[in-house]
């Protein structure tokens, strides 16, 4: 698409995905660039070693739980009983990706068998 074709508010989303880009760009590659010369102290470096947990359970747990507009509903589906299953699993066997087949497949089990 020629430059001169865009409309007005085809340059705005452009400009806020290149600004984004340009954002992203900047705070991912700053550690890199200037990391050794920053020293972080014991406190942030123990802070940072729950990151990926943080972000883990921010993710799933919204994804789990019943969320309603009508106030909370008990319901129980597919998604929080492969998600304890997979737990049980990880729990007995300590590996990853049994954890990860055997919640699927209860997943999908549970999902053929009740819609």
């Amino acid at each position: 698409m020629p430059i001169e074709l865009l409309q007005p508010d085809e340059w705005y989303v452009l400009g806020a995905i290149a600004l984004l880009v340009v954002c992203t760009f900047l705070t991912r590659a700053s550690y890199h660039l200037f990391g050794h010369r920053i020293p972080l102290g014991e406190g942030v470096r123990r802070a940072l070693r729950y990151a990926p947990a943080a972000a883990l359970t921010a993710i799933i747990v919204p994804a789990l739980l019943p969320w309603s507009t009508q106030g909370f509903t008990a319901t129980i589906d597919e998604k929080i009983v492969a998600a304890l299953v997979a737990i049980w699993i990880f729990k007995r066997t300590r590996n990853n990706l049994a954890m990860i087949v055997g919640g699927m497949a209860v997943f999908w089990v549970m999902r053929a068998i009740f819609g």
